[in-house]
């Protein structure tokens, strides 16, 4: 790869001396620097793909270190890393140490927010833009958002719409529109946009068109259909994004994202007008790279790939089952048999492996897009009426609906089930897509249950349970392989957990998939003649106290083991179970996420680090028992 113009890029500020035709041939050069990323690991790819020319655009008109800017979602964040003097760390995204995958703002101070959820970039970019002028350090300063077209219907875009007539002097939403989130975009706003962008081809014809098109009759056919299509296109061209004027956003738009020059034609003209605005922005997902533009969900984030010009040679494909192919495998097994049970994912069909569920049972699948609060209280409405839904989200992101998990399910005792994916360490996507607070966030609501299988085995068993049960559950499963423990495996019951071993030395009790960790660190130490107990939990809530407090009681020491945050998780709640029944905790050791923010690395990484790999649990047991290395 002969790169002419990127390496001379320290700056924003370089642009400037760049012709048309030298920004194109940037643009080029940026996505071929995307493409060798991805032939190297597996990395946010077709989003970013589709914004270069954008954010050359946007860094020539503006300048973001006086102006404000906010990538919403940051996954297509990486054309602007490039432009902002980062092109010779690029070769680290997204390893440990190096650059994030997502804006930074310790990286650069371009970045000024970690943003990696949807939806809340036009609340802080007006936020911004308010600050500033009650600090009367706004003037001239112009605050931009980018959101994209699948992030725009959640529900926070819309409270922050509503309140930019007044406060939005200098704000700027640029609207990001190519049909996508990660999955095909849903909902009505999808289908106003459509309308939007057809709209186009009658620009300068519109009142010639629109006396045309009021003679359509609204008839059946195909071909009357379409025209009834380009007949609600032509009122969307006619009334020039009436839903955005009349929220009191001046409207400009659709254009075509890919054009340089265009772009900054009208970034120059929106940045000189006061109020809000709106501009709304065509582009393609995966746009320079026809593989990647002809199956955008797949180039989303793919697997690392080998290319030759514009064609993929080979790409690297997992061998290994993960927990969220078994968990997919799990709902689709209870769809076939219980016609009352629904799924329900928030934009994560992919992410969730639910593609063949969609296909198998299109009625009982619902996308509700980047909107998980509609999600959760949709869910309540189901199971108040006797289905069974379940509702595949990221831990992560099931934070975005806390409110309902509060109000329309726990408290209602409301059959929902929650399922919990990439439930503890998510590897290279960093600290804003960790799921480690679940535990403490959901332990907390009575009768809610809080289930986290020990290996893969547990995982259909804790559904099968979870849509028997009248009351909410949550089943919480990792971003990894999934493992199975060689064991006879136990029935499931409420609150009950499982004992693979009673130690008289010391007991090891995992809630999660660290269990298969910990049946390692047992049978290394009991080759040395330690006689260590191995509890797989289970249950957080209700806890296993019975079992749990006997260990307390009768082992020399007990450590907890758990890939979730320490502040109110399982290592808590025996703690406070201990507390409660008058018992000497001394002799007991919580291992888990400390309290801090985990930065982003491959998972065995960070394990290693926050103490719960194999060779850090087998430490711990040893300070515990008495033994020293040099005695091993």
């Amino acid at each position: 790869m002969n790169l002419e113009i990127l390496p001379s890029i320290e700056s924003p500020d370089d642009l400037e001396k760049l012709s048309l035709p030298k920004l194109e041939l940037l643009a080029s050069e940026i996505r071929d620097v995307l493409c060798n990323l991805v032939a190297c690991r597996s990395a946010h790819f077709a989003s970013n793909l589709g914004v270069v020319e954008l954010c050359i655009a946007l860094h020539h008109v503006f300048d973001f270190r006086r102006d404000r800017l906010i990538w919403d979602t940051g996954h297509q964040i990486y054309p602007h890393k490039l432009l902002t003097g980062r092109f010779p760390q690029f070769d680290s995204m997204r390893t440990k140490g190096g650059l994030m995958g997502y804006p930074n703002p310790v990286e650069s101070e371009y970045d000024l927010f970690m943003t990696g959820h949807a939806g809340s970039s036009v609340s802080t970019a007006l936020g911004l833009a308010s600050g500033d002028d009650l600090l009367r350090a706004g003037e001239g300063r112009q605050s931009v958002a980018v959101i994209g077209d699948g992030a725009f219907p959640s529900g926070i875009v819309f409270e922050a719409l509503n309140n930019a007539r007044q406060q939005g002097e200098r704000l700027l939403v640029v609207l990001n529109d190519n049909q996508m989130s990660i999955c095909p975009r849903v909902g009505g706003v999808a289908d106003y946009l459509d309308r939007l962008r057809i709209s186009r081809m009658y620009t300068g014809f519109k009142d010639e068109i629109g006396k045309i098109l009021s003679k359509v009759p609204l008839l059946g056919d195909p071909t009357e259909r379409f025209l009834v299509q380009l007949k609600e296109a032509a009122k969307a061209g006619l009334s020039g994004g009436m839903m955005f004027e009349d929220m009191g956003f001046r409207y400009f738009g659709p254009i075509d994202g890919h054009n340089i020059g265009l772009l900054k034609k009208y970034l120059k003209m929106v940045r000189r007008l006061e109020g809000p605005v709106l501009l709304h922005v065509v582009t393609e997902k995966g746009h320079g790279f026809k593989p990647a533009a002809a199956d955008p969900v797949l180039f989303h984030a793919p697997p690392q790939f080998e290319r030759r010009d514009d064609q993929v040679v080979t790409m690297k494909k997992s061998s290994s089952r993960a927990y969220t192919h078994v968990a997919s495998e799990a709902i689709a097994e209870q769809m076939r048999s219980n016609p009352k049970v629904t799924v329900l994912t928030a934009a994560m069909c992919q992410g969730n492996k639910l593609e063949k569920v969609r296909e198998e049972f299109p009625k009982r699948f619902f996308d509700t897009g980047i909107c998980e609060s509609h999600a959760v209280a949709f869910a309540a409405g189901q199971a108040k009426v006797g289905m069974r839904p379940i509702v595949d989200i990221y831990s992560t992101f099931l934070q975005r609906s806390y409110d309902q998990i509060f109000q329309e399910v726990a408290l209602q005792n409301l059959p929902v089930t929650f399922m919990l994916d990439r439930g503890g360490l998510a590897g290279p996507d960093g600290p804003t897509h960790h799921g480690v607070f679940d535990f403490g966030y959901l332990r907390v609501f009575p009768k809610m249950v809080v289930m986290a299988p020990g290996d893969a085995q547990d995982l259909p068993a804790m559904l099968d349970f979870a849509l028997s049960y009248d009351g909410p559950c949550a089943i919480r499963y990792p971003k990894a392989a999934a493992v199975e423990v060689d064991r006879t495996v136990a029935s499931l019951e409420i609150g009950r957990s499982e004992v693979l071993h009673w130690g008289t030395d010391g007991c090891l009790i995992a809630c999660g998939a660290l269990l298969p960790r910990c049946v390692e660190v047992a049978e290394r130490l009991k080759s040395e003649g330690l006689d260590i107990g191995i509890i797989n939990a289970r249950f957080l809530k209700p806890l296993d106290t019975e079992v749990i407090l006997r260990a307390v009681q009768e082992c020399d020491f007990v450590v907890t083991v758990e890939e979730a945050a320490l502040a109110g998780g399982f290592g808590s709640a025996v703690v406070e179970a201990a507390a409660d029944a008058g018992l000497d905790a001394s002799r007991l050791r919580r291992l888990g996420i400390p309290d801090h923010y985990v930065e982003h690395g491959e998972r065995d990484e960070l394990l290693a680090d926050l103490g719960l790999d194999v060779a850090s649990i087998e430490k711990t047991c040893r300070e515990l028992a008495g033994v020293s290395v040099e005695s091993r």
